[in-house]
């Protein structure tokens, strides 16, 4: 049932991500490849505690977690090497979305307290006129995020520490709660300073173990990036196939960057700058970064590997990157891996939670410190359980809730189009 509700809202997505993705791309001419501008947004004219570059490393955050390693992993294992392809065109043209979200959670941005806040509940109320569709927005956030998003992080590190080192999931899940715990107790600003450190840190050392395996296995890239291309087009998905190839691809795609999910936007409408079109661009960066750089070195690392020995049951998708780690680097690998997944998967858990409670102030607009700290305690007890839930399940849900997330927001920022284009125009 759950494969049938998935499969139905994915069609309709993926109408509105390529169908805006394109639309946007040709009225604002092509913004997301002249790539000089997209990095005008790091001058420093912001007027808030959190800079435009704290804020892209937050939402950078939440991009480059578990979709980035066992996401990308699951999509080889269950649509073949072609789905990667599709990950790349759904990076491209979906990335314009981003920017305009991005722009739009900044233009329609409230203060909160010294810092500030938005998002799509926010555009979707002040600018489209529906503030119930904002609050159902804002509750499905916090729905697929504390209760989904997370998650499946949590079962993520538990299932690479547990497999690497047969240390008890349930005592794992227990750490990382309190950990995690102790982090989004501190705020808004705890949370921007640990992703502004941790996400260079993470990316930079994945690029370079990556590179160092893909310089490895030089001989066998040519092949590998041939066959991704042929698989997405080969006789056998032309069949039918390519069907199941492209919709996979680009479920992946969407979870790993969440172009037009709108989240980004929350992220990048911490920071408030008078150069609101710049500010949006830079989320562009971001997604490049995820699919061109991470999600594609996850690819090679697995497909320079022979993982179609291989034949798993509940797959969260991690076994197949940290077998491919293991086959090219030893136990070492699988060492180096656990320490990037619990580094992605962490940052990923604290900058999600901030959406979540952003979100939570969106509904409840004088909410109380006790009722942040209940979504605070709801938030560890939830970590606790994604550790020893079911992974199968727990992808399927998580499908479901990305697919509404960009229904909802992609047909706000299409009713919302005409005020994005001259916007555009006039500033840019």
């Amino acid at each position: 049932m759950l494969k049938i509700i998935t499969s139905f809202l994915w069609s309709i997505a993926i109408v509105f991500l390529l169908g805006g993705g394109l639309y946007f791309s040709i009225k604002l001419k092509f913004p997301q490849l002249k790539l000089a501008s997209l990095f005008k947004g790091f001058q420093k004219d912001n007027k808030s505690s959190v800079s435009p570059f704290r804020s892209l490393t937050m939402s950078l955050a939440a991009r480059i977690g578990v979709g980035s390693l066992a996401g990308v992993a699951l999509a080889i294992y269950t649509g073949g090497p072609g789905t990667i392809f599709w990950i790349w065109i759904a990076g491209i043209i979906t990335s314009i979305n981003a920017f305009c979200e991005s722009y739009m959670g900044a233009k329609y941005q409230e203060r909160d307290g010294d810092a500030y806040k938005g998002g799509p509940s926010y555009y979707i109320k002040h600018g489209l006129k529906k503030p119930k569709l904002a609050s159902l927005y804002a509750v499905l956030i916090i729905i697929s995020y504390i209760f989904g998003f997370m998650t499946i992080q949590a079962n993520t590190i538990t299932t690479s520490i547990h497999g690497a080192y047969g240390i008890s999931s349930i005592l794992i899940g227990v750490v990382l709660a309190l950990i995690s715990g102790i982090s989004i107790m501190k705020g808004l600003d705890e949370i921007a300073g640990i992703t502004s450190k941790l996400v260079p840190f993470m990316g930079i050392g994945y690029i370079l173990l990556s590179g160092i395996i893909i310089c490895m296995n030089f001989n066998k890239i040519g092949i590998v990036l041939m066959q991704i291309v042929m698989d997405a087009f080969s006789l056998k998905a032309i069949r039918g196939g390519i069907i199941t190839t492209f919709i996979i691809g680009m479920q992946r795609g969407v979870f790993s960057t969440e172009a037009g999910l709108g989240t980004g936007s929350i992220a990048s409408s911490c920071s408030h700058t008078d150069n609101k079109i710049s500010l949006g661009l830079i989320q562009v960066l971001g997604i490049y970064f995820t699919v061109f750089i991470v999600c594609t070195s996850t690819a090679l690392l697995i497909l320079t590997s022979d993982y179609q020995l291989l034949n798993f049951e509940n797959m969260n998708g991690i076994e197949l990157t940290q077998y491919a780690l293991n086959y090219h680097l030893g136990k070492r690998g699988m060492a180096v891996l656990m320490l990037s997944v619990i580094a992605l998967a962490y940052s990923t858990i604290v900058a999600g939670y901030y959406y979540g409670e952003s979100n939570l102030k969106y509904l409840i607009k004088n909410v109380s410190k006790s009722q942040i700290n209940i979504l605070k305690i709801i938030t560890v007890i939830l970590l606790i359980i994604g550790s020893v839930m079911n992974a199968t399940i727990l992808w399927n849900i998580v499908d479901i809730l990305v697919a509404i997330l960009a229904i909802i927001n992609m047909y706000a920022l299409m009713k919302l189009r005409k005020e994005i284009i001259v916007d555009y125009k006039n500033n840019s």
